[in-house]
């Protein structure tokens, strides 16, 4: 998942059906908290077996992650139509065996969010978790709510949430019905075709903090909750309003769906980790309570990625993620398409549309290089992809990384092949035409599928470096686009004076800040600074340095990019002296280039051909 990642979704809509006579009515009553729980309450289908299982969710799709649902319920009841309690077995942490089933009318439980839970489990990762902060805020991933019974997953559900007067629920299903009174609250109606659906709807519930932006045919809506109202919707809008745009065109100019909700929950609590989570028509994001100029680029690349998953899987999936067993899940080989290819369309597209420049996406596809570089690179990626659950859940995070490689690698061919006429986005829409949301794929076909619409060396290349254990060949792919790649150079560049190898990280006023290790071996610029091991930076320049946290890596980010040869760098650190005190002391040097060996290197050269830079043109800039 994409922590700072991001991570991600992919249940599949079939449309708001009227409900059957005989599907789920859940009620959910925000407006009755108990010690950090809700009640839910369930008139059940009919069933006619003398036991039956009921079930949560042990994970959800895009996750890949063992999330355990069921272990956040208490006071589980199952009542006849009398309100006599039947027989029940709690059989593991997601399983409910209830004996006599076909009396049953009624399931009534508390519920328990995941955010600020004691309880024993796995970790959730927050977009795909709960929330229940009373009078201020409601996270309803619908998994975490709600269950279903063996066999009866495909029946509709009805969704009724009693909420206090003011609240809105931010979500991408369209309300059957809202605002209708419930004593002194209000009560919002929802319906879906099925549980899949239902899981694939988040809604967050709050203060009402909603804007609107028109991308082509869909309404997007953006629904933020910021405590401390640090940033609003509006400016989340005004910052991704050409993102989107640009998203818009990228695709064709029409979008496959109609409504879309972006929404935001942003923490004032200290994060390990944080992202957000795609849905088939919506996105969830957790993240640290910022401004907006503060997060600017980040909420841009992470709403570019999350967007671009109405392609896929929403329109392109195997059964694995079409029919997801929540149960017993099943991984899908095809993540590189997923996650990869939707990671390598949001930052293809910001330079095609001119969001970001050539150079910084050439620098974009570095860290992408150097990022997977530390992970396997021996074994197949639909190997690695169909064991993210358990021998490969440590190398998930390359599928960001490779995987957009991948991509990457996929459309430069593409482009070769059919001298401009198609690409990476053109595969994408004839898969779609092919399958669409109601239709899977099966998982070992997918290769030959993609080679019947484009080329045989199309097949070979997923064969040997996707189904294959075969390094991607860098050097020759950029060569094709006019691109000098070095795996390692000597570079001058200007420096902070600090390399990974320098930092460390110590207590102080409260926080955790950088701290210097390894002062022996400082690059130039780090030695006519003066550091010793031991200093705590609290300045750069005269701007103080943030603690450890997300805030940190923009504001390094900033300094970076405004040194210039000939000027001063200072810092401020702290020191202890020989009885053990705090001291401050002012360091500063004239910058100066520094010779430091780099990896990954790429360069436009400066020789390219005609044919190389017609190929770029291509790749890199929008189609006539």
């Amino acid at each position: 998942m994409k922590k700072i990642l991001i991570v991600n979704i992919v249940l599949f809509l079939c449309g708001f059906a009227a409900f059957a006579n005989d599907g789920y009515k859940y009620t959910l009553d925000l407006t009755k908290v108990d010690d950090d729980k809700v009640y839910v309450e369930l008139e059940t289908p009919t069933i006619k077996d003398k036991e039956i299982k009921f079930n949560f969710a042990k994970m959800i799709p895009g996750t890949y992650a063992i999330e355990d649902y069921g272990r956040f319920v208490s006071d589980f009841k199952a009542l006849d139509k009398k309100g006599k309690e039947l027989e029940v077995e709690h059989q593991e942490d997601n399983v409910w065996l209830i004996k006599k089933a076909n009396k049953l009318v009624k399931i009534t439980y508390w519920i328990e969010d995941s955010y600020d839970t004691q309880l024993e489990g796995p970790d959730i990762f927050q977009p795909a978790g709960t929330n229940i902060e009373d009078g201020k805020n409601f996270v309803i991933n619908s998994s975490g709510y709600f269950g279903y019974f063996d066999g009866k997953k495909d029946l509709s559900y009805e969704l009724k949430v009693i909420r206090p007067d003011g609240f809105y629920g931010a979500t991408g299903l369209i309300p059957n019905a809202t605002n209708e009174t419930k004593d002194q609250f209000k009560l919002d109606k929802f319906a879906t075709s099925s549980y899949d659906e239902l899981v694939d709807s988040p809604i967050m519930y709050s203060k009402a903090d909603t804007a609107f932006v028109k991308v082509g045919n869909t309404d997007v809506l953006i629904g933020s909750y910021s405590p401390n109202n640090k940033v609003s919707a509006k400016e989340i809008a005004a910052s991704i309003k050409e993102v989107l745009m640009a998203q818009k065109e990228y695709l064709g100019g029409k979008l496959p769906v109609d409504k879309y909700a972006f929404i935001f929950y942003f923490t004032d609590q200290p994060v390990t980790s944080y992202g957000a989570l795609e849905h088939s028509y919506s996105s969830f994001y957790y993240m640290p309570e910022m401004s907006i100029n503060q997060m600017a680029q980040q909420l841009r690349d992470f709403a570019a990625h999350e967007f671009f998953h109405i392609v896929t899987p929403l329109t392109i999936h195997s059964h694995e993620i079409g029919e997801f067993n929540f149960t017993n899940p099943e991984m899908s080989k095809h993540l590189w398409m997923y996650e990869g290819v939707t990671e390598y369309f949001a930052g293809n597209m910001q330079v095609k549309y001119g969001l970001i420049s050539p150079d910084e996406y050439l620098q974009v596809l570095r860290e992408k290089m150097i990022t997977a570089s530390q992970f396997i690179d021996t074994v197949a990626f639909t190997t690695i992809s169909k064991g993210t659950l358990d021998k490969y859940e440590d190398q998930y995070y390359n599928v960001y990384q490779k995987g957009a490689l991948i991509g990457m690698a996929l459309d430069i061919q593409l482009r070769e092949l059919s001298e401009g006429k198609y690409g990476m986005q053109n595969l994408m829409i004839d898969l779609s035409k092919k399958f669409g949301k109601d239709k899977s794929f099966d998982d070992d076909e997918l290769f030959s599928i993609i080679t019947e619409l484009t080329y045989p060396e199309i097949g070979e290349f997923l064969d040997t470096y996707v189904g294959g254990n075969e390094s991607l060949p860098f050097e020759e792919l950029f060569n094709k686009v006019g691109i000098d790649f070095a795996f390692e150079k000597v570079v001058e560049t200007v420096s902070l004076g600090l390399q990974q190898a320098n930092i460390a990280v110590a207590p102080y006023n409260g926080a955790q800040h950088l701290a210097i290790q390894n002062a022996e071996n400082l690059n130039p610029m780090g030695d006519s600074l003066g550091f010793e091991n031991g200093d705590v930076l609290v300045a750069i320049n005269g701007k103080d340095i943030p603690p450890l946290g997300p805030e940190l890596g923009s504001f390094i980010g900033g300094i970076q990019e405004s040194l210039k040869v000939g000027e001063t760098l200072s810092y401020s650190v702290m020191r202890k002296d020989e009885a053990g005190e705090w001291t401050k002391a002012e360091l500063a040097a004239k910058i100066f280039p520094i010779e430091q060996p780099q990896i990954y290197v790429l360069e436009f050269a400066e020789d390219a051909t005609d044919e190389q830079l017609q190929l770029r043109k291509w790749w890199l800039q929008p189609q006539e």
